[in-house]
């Protein structure tokens, strides 16, 4: 490859970050939403302040992390499961 098609180790580290923000607002809807959920939102914020070539993929992972946590904070809410 070279060396101007080539990511760079940020824009790398941002796009697993965004996928570990994905794969933590999905598991928020199911266990403990509020120490998950919030620390995927912060993970996808900071992957989105991170990259350059993964803009969509960070806003789709601080979109998913957002929802995974409201809807794992009405569905503990609704069965009277711990938050914490």
């Amino acid at each position: 490859m070279p060396s101007a098609e080539r990511e760079r180790p940020a824009d790398i580290v941002a796009g697993f970050l965004a996928a570990l923000a994905i794969v933590g607002g999905c598991i928020a809807v199911a266990y403990r939403p509020v120490p998950i959920g919030v620390f995927s939102i912060f993970v996808g914020l900071v992957a989105a302040g991170m990259s350059g070539r993964h803009e969509r993929l960070a806003a789709a992972a601080v979109a998913v992390a957002a929802a995974g946590f409201l809807a794992g904070m009405i569905i503990a809410v609704i069965t009277n499961h711990a938050l914490w």
